[in-house]
């Protein structure tokens, strides 16, 4: 039988030349590691949605350059395999400090200034079109969720309700992440934050891109949410404060929905839970 050869290894060697798999315990399975005959590590990423891919690429062309040495660089995007080919960056996942150290606070803090900059990319004067985006977006959620029977239909009332309510509201709008977390931050050995991960990168509500880490890591940790915020530059005031915590009806109908698809039981929960705290 004739090996077939990985067309990642293809791609990468169109563009790298002589290139060779290497293993790297703990890498996801859609990343593939590199190293050319320079002994110079790259990363392919393979997409199985063609979309993600597409968003992906596109952020790495016209957003994730502005970021300087806080990201990947791409080298090159191939769509028949849908993988681009990234520059390595050395690092321990955020999500993988010991809790409570200052190293996770100090990453918090890195993460911040980070976000900032991404933030600054483009910042669009506050308005009603991603407000009535982000209403639209609410109801599909509630829609898939009451489908599946994840809420009674006097939640997916209070819920359309909630979405009437967001549709008229003023917020500003900047390029997102749009899944900022430490699970998408690499830690540097001097302590910086690179950011992975733009396939959900979007022009969106500036202040959607705190949603994760409020609803999912600080309400334990309210110190990691005064680093980060000392990175940032300035905490949320009051009026973006609520409109944070009215964020939080998306985040849990994402989680709950998404961790009841693809069986995710604790991601399911933490969406069932959030819920029931906001209502």
């Amino acid at each position: 039988m004739i090996a077939v050869e990985d067309p990642r290894l293809t791609f990468a060697r169109q563009i790298l030349g002589p290139v060779s798999a290497v293993s790297m315990p703990g890498l996801p399975s859609h990343l593939l590691a590199l190293i050319d005959v320079h002994d110079v590590l790259h990363v392919i990423k393979r997409h199985i949605d063609s979309g993600r891919f597409r968003q992906e690429a596109h952020a790495y062309i016209a957003v994730v350059p502005h970021l300087r040495d806080r990201a990947p660089k791409m080298v090159a995007a191939d769509p028949v395999t849908r993988s681009l080919l990234l520059t390595f960056l050395p690092g321990q996942s955020a999500a993988d400090l010991p809790p409570g150290s200052s190293t996770e606070r100090d990453a918090h803090h890195s993460a911040g200034a980070t976000l900032r900059a991404l933030h600054q990319v483009v910042l669009v004067k506050p308005g009603y079109g991603i407000s009535v985006y982000l209403a639209e977006r609410t109801r599909w959620w509630a829609g898939r969720a009451r489908v599946a029977d994840l809420i009674s239909a006097s939640e997916r009332r209070t819920l359309l309700a909630c979405a009437d309510a967001l549709a008229v509201t003023v917020m500003d709008g900047a390029i997102c992440h749009l899944d900022y977390q430490p699970r998408n931050w690499l830690v540097s050995s001097d302590g910086g934050v690179h950011v992975l991960d733009f396939e959900h990168a979007r022009l969106d509500a500036r202040i959607r891109d705190f949603a994760r880490l409020e609803h999912r890591h600080w309400r334990p940790n309210p110190h990691l949410r005064q680093a980060f915020f000392d990175g940032y530059g300035r905490p949320p005031d009051e009026t973006e404060q609520d409109l944070l915590t009215r964020f939080g009806v998306i985040e849990a109908l994402t989680a709950l929905v998404r961790g009841h698809e693809s069986g995710d039981l604790q991601l399911a929960a933490h969406g069932r839970t959030l819920l029931d705290q906001l209502f």
